[in-house]
C-alpha cells in the first residue's frame, strides 16, 4: 500500500522565513565543528600525542554522534523536532566553551570532542526534520541541498575562522568564539522559529525504536550504505587534510606556501558545498543513481593517487586535494536526498537516524584509518600517506559495488 504523506506543510512564505532561519542557525552553530582539524598539525606537539590519539579525538566526534543520533533523530517523529534540536545546540555550546577554558591533553580533549558529536547530532540531521516535515515530496531534494549547503559553507569556513582566530588570540580562543557563536544560533531558533505540534496520523502508529522497516527499505538503505563511507572518505580528508598539506609544504623545504593549509581546506569546502548543490541537481537531470555512480569512480581514483603523487610538490598537493574534494562532495547532498526521499513518510525520522548512524560510523572510522597507518607506516611519510588514503579508496570501491548490487530508485522528479 501507498502510503500519503501528510498535508502539514506551511504556507510558502513562511516556509521559507523558516527554512532560511534553520539555515542561517545551521551555519552559526557548525561554524567550530572543525576547529579542530584545523589546528590539529600544532596540537599534536603541544600536547605531546601519536597521530593514533589524533586520531581519536577526531573520531571520538563521529562516534558520539553515531550513538546519540538514533534516540535524537528518532525522537522527533514524536516530539517536535524544535526543542530536539535546541538540546543540540546547548550541547554544542558547552562543548566548545569547556574546551577552550579547560582542555588540556588527550583526555579532557576526548570527552569534550564526545559531547559535541552529541551536539551535532542533535543539529544536522534535526534540522534536516524540521525542513522535511514542512516541504512537499517534488521540494524535498532541494529542502536538502539548502540544507546541506549551509552546513556545507560553516565546515568550511571552520577551518579558516580558527586558524584565524588561533593566530592572533591563541587556541582557546578559536573555541570560545565557536562557543559564542553557537549561542547565538541557539537564541535565533529559540526566539524566532515558533513551537510545531506534532500532527496526529490517522494509520495505526509506529512503533517509534522499530528500525527493522527502515533495514526492510532497500533503496533508504543503499543510499546510507553509500553515504557511510562516503563520509569516511569526507572526515579522513577534513580530519587530516591540513596535516597532510603541512608534511608536504615541510618536504619542500619549509619554505612560505603562499596559501595556507586552513585557507586551503576552506576554498576545499566551499567548493565542495557548491559542487554538492549542482550534484543534486545534476542527479534530478541524468540519474541519480548515475551520478553517484561517476562521483564514486572519481573519488576512488583521486584517493587511490593522491597520498602518492601529492607530496611531490606543494601546488600539486593543493590542486588534487581541491579537486579531490570536489568529487567527494559531488555526490553529498544526492545521498541524503535519495534517503529522505525514499522513506516511508511515518517513518522519515528514523530513516534519517538510521542513515546518520550508518554515516558517522563511517566518519568515526575515517580519521582513525589515516591515523593507524601513518604510525604503522613509521610517522608521515609519502609511502604512509599514499597507503593511508590508498585504504580510503578500497573501501569506496566495496561502498560503490554493493550500491550497484542493490540498485535503489529514484526520486520524484529525477530522471530515470
Amino acid at each position: 500500500m501507498v502510503r500519503k504523506r501528510l498535508n502539514t506543510s506551511l504556507p510558502g512564505a513562511h516556509a521559507a522565513r523558516v527554512v532560511a532561519l534553520v539555515c542561517t542557525a545551521q551555519v552559526l552553530v557548525q561554524i567550530g565543528a572543525y576547529s579542530w582539524p584545523a589546528l590539529l598539525p600544532s596540537m599534536i606537539p603541544l600536547w605531546g600525542l601519536t597521530n593514533s590519539e589524533a586520531g581519536w579525538i577526531t573520531g571520538m566526534f563521529y562516534l558520539a554522534y553515531m550513538c546519540a543520533v538514533p534516540i535524537l533523530v528518532t525522537s522527533t517523529d514524536r516530539l517536535d523536532a524544535r526543542l530536539v534540536y535546541l538540546f543540540g545546540v546547548g550541547c554544542t555550546v558547552g562543548a566548545h566553551l569547556i574546551f577552550g577554558f579547560f582542555a588540556e591533553g588527550f583526555w579532557s580533549a576526548l570527552v569534550l570532542r564526545a559531547v559535541a558529536g552529541i551536539g551535532w547530532a542533535g543539529t544536522y540531521m534535526t534540522g534536516l526534520k524540521l525542513l522535511a516535515d514542512q516541504v512537499d515530496d517534488k521540494m524535498m531534494s532541494r529542502a536538502v541541498t539548502g540544507h546541506a549547503a549551509g552546513i556545507g559553507i560553516a565546515g568550511a569556513v571552520s577551518f579558516s575562522c580558527a586558524g584565524f582566530v588561533a593566530s592572533h588570540y591563541g587556541w582557546q580562543a578559536s573555541f570560545v568564539a565557536a562557543g559564542f557563536s553557537a549561542a547565538v544560533a541557539w537564541l535565533l531558533v529559540a526566539l524566532w522559529i515558533p513551537h510545531r505540534a506534532r500532527t496526529s496520523n490517522a494509520e495505526k502508529p509506529v512503533a517509534l525504536f522499530d528500525f527493522r522497516p527502515v533495514l526492510r527499505n532497500r533503496s533508504a538503505i543503499a543510499y546510507s550504505l553509500a553515504y557511510c563511507v562516503h563520509t569516511l572518505e569526507m572526515s579522513a580528508v577534513r580530519g587530516w587534510g591540513v596535516a597532510f598539506l603541512g608534511f608536504v609544504a615541510l618536504g619542500a623545504g619549509g619554505a612560505d606556501p603562499g596559501v595556507a593549509p586552513a585557507v586551503v581546506m576552506t576554498t576545499l569546502g566551499l567548493i565542495g558545498t557548491a559542487a554538492s548543490v549542482l550534484g543534486n541537481e545534476a542527479a534530478i537531470r541524468i540519474g541519480r543513481r548515475k551520478l553517484i555512480g561517476l562521483a564514486m569512480l572519481a573519488s576512488i581514483a583521486f584517493a587511490a593517487s593522491i597520498g602518492f603523487i601529492g607530496p611531490a610538490a606543494y601546488a600539486i598537493a593543493v590542486g588534487m586535494l581541491v579537486v579531490y574534494g570536489l568529487v567527494i562532495w559531488l555526490d553529498s547532498a544526492s545521498l541524503t536526498a535519495g534517503a529522505a526521499g525514499t522513506a516511508e513518510p511515518s517513518r522519515r525520522g528514523a530513516t534519517l537516524a538510521v542513515h546518520s548512524t550508518l554515516g558517522y560510523a563511517g566518519g568515526f572510522v575515517g580519521p582513525l584509518i589515516v591515523g593507524y597507518v601513518l604510525d604503522l607506516g613509521g610517522g608521515m611519510s609519502r609511502t604512509s600517506w599514499g597507503l593511508a588514503f590508498l585504504c580510503v579508496a578500497a573501501a569506496n570501491a566495496v561502498a560503490l559495488a554493493v550500491f550497484w548490487a542493490i540498485k535503489p530508485r529514484g526520486l520524484a522528479g529525477d530522471r530515470n
